[in-house]
């Protein structure tokens, strides 16, 4: 793709092109943050409205039953299942990406205290894992005198011994778009007896993952990125069928019990018995409004599905980042940018960071006052993410060509491009 009139020509062979009509995108923007925010699918506001003015207004209580709300988490985390490598009955839409990750690695905790070697006590994660992983594994290792061991990628290979019991890492890394070898990590944590924790905020919905074919034992996610499910959608969580077997053969709980993962619920009994399967983490009542705008979100993903699925998502993906690599390279040789993100293909996952040791957040706050949405993550990072349900060619090239304009005019040094918002 050298010149624009080539991106314009695959739009127009583009399979997946249809697909963009499933979601309002507004005129004269060029967004490519769709692994921060995804955008808002043309269905969820009438979804939404019917849920509150239908279903609420007219249904009131019944709806629980009459609208199928209470069974909201398990059908929404069944449909995100088919994007995660997951049987039916093994997902759980629920809470926050952040509450589910305490539940998974409290669990996980749980089962190596059980096996009783207390020489295993060491959680390791990279040094550039999203920070809410790290702090909620911090606070689980200072509770339960384990150690956190922070590690850079090409480091992970050596904590493979008796002391390790977690692996914990997120599939895509949010700040250089490194993908993990998922498969070949958790055969490498179970030969040394540790167990293997993933987080897919930046995989469900963007990249294929088969969680039962790795043969993973927890994993979590989020559903406001590549899921479209709206700004603080509620995250999922999996469990292998193995690790819930044994929780329940050994009596183990979740941390959070609450009562939506009681047996029985509505005995509303003083005690505490957890529910079979994936049920037993759920906690708090289902935030049903999150959860049907999520539905609807996970929905334009399947969509897909006739035309090749995560498969064909994942072809469009790497073409359009192998493109925006080539053309920042070309377009904006000499202007201090380095691409951060791995060149070869599995190592990649659906968006690219950039590296620029001076102005990288004005340099980004300058492209979105010209309507290219991309963001900036501390200290030097631009990242821009390709959501291949409605990210154009186009698109790729009219936004690097918006950064060659920034960079060579110098646009990003005026002063409104400094200042600093509360969200960044």
């Amino acid at each position: 793709m050298t010149t624009r009139q080539d991106a314009l020509a695959l739009d127009a062979r583009d399979p997946l092109a249809a697909l963009r009509a499933q979601f309002s995108l507004p005129e004269g923007v060029i967004y490519l943050d769709g692994n921060s925010l995804g955008v808002l699918p043309t269905a969820t506001p009438a979804r939404v409205a019917a849920a509150v003015a239908d279903e609420w207004g007219s249904g009131l209580i019944r709806s629980w039953n009459s609208a199928g709300w209470v069974d909201l988490p398990r059908r929404v985390g069944d449909k995100i299942g088919r994007l995660i490598g997951a049987g039916p009955g093994q997902t759980l839409a629920a809470d926050s990406t952040s509450v589910n990750l305490f539940k998974v690695l409290s669990a996980a905790i749980a089962i190596v205290k059980a096996g009783g070697d207390t020489q295993r006590r060491v959680i390791v994660s990279e040094r550039s894992n999203f920070p809410t992983d790290l702090y909620i594994a911090e606070s689980l290792a200072r509770q339960h005198g384990f150690t956190l061991q922070l590690v850079e990628p090409d480091e992970i290979a050596a904590q493979f011994d008796s002391s390790l019991a977690v692996l914990m890492l997120t599939h895509v890394n949010y700040r250089t778009g490194r993908m993990h070898d998922m498969a070949a990590l958790t055969r490498a944590a179970h030969a040394c007896g540790a167990l293997a924790l993933w987080d897919l905020a930046h995989s469900a919905g963007a990249v294929p993952v088969d969680l039962l074919g790795a043969d993973a034992d927890f994993a979590v996610g989020c559903g406001y990125k590549y899921l479209n499910g709206g700004p603080g959608a509620p995250g999922f969580l999996w469990v292998n069928p193995r690790q819930l077997e044994r929780m329940e053969r050994d009596g183990l709980w979740q941390p959070l019990a609450g009562w939506f993962g009681h047996a029985a619920p509505f005995e509303f009994s003083p005690h505490y018995r957890p529910a079979a399967g994936i049920v037993r983490f759920s906690c708090g009542t289902p935030p049903v409004l999150g959860l049907t705008a999520l539905e609807t979100g996970v929905d334009t993903v399947l969509a897909a599905e006739s035309l090749g699925g995560l498969a064909a998502l994942r072809r469009k993906s790497l073409a359009l980042t192998c493109h925006f690599i080539t053309l920042v390279e070309k377009h904006c040789a000499g202007r201090g940018l380095s691409v951060i993100t791995p060149r070869t293909e599995g190592e990649r996952g659906s968006q690219v960071n950039l590296a620029r040791a001076e102005g990288a957040y004005a340099i980004v706050q300058a492209l979105i006052a010209r309507g290219v949405i991309g963001d900036f993550r501390a200290p030097d990072n631009l990242r821009f993410g390709f959501t291949p349900l409605y990210t154009r060619f186009v698109d790729v090239w009219d936004a690097v060509d918006h950064l060659r304009q920034v960079l060579e005019s110098g646009e990003w040094k005026e002063a409104r491009f400094h200042q600093k918002a509360a969200v960044t």
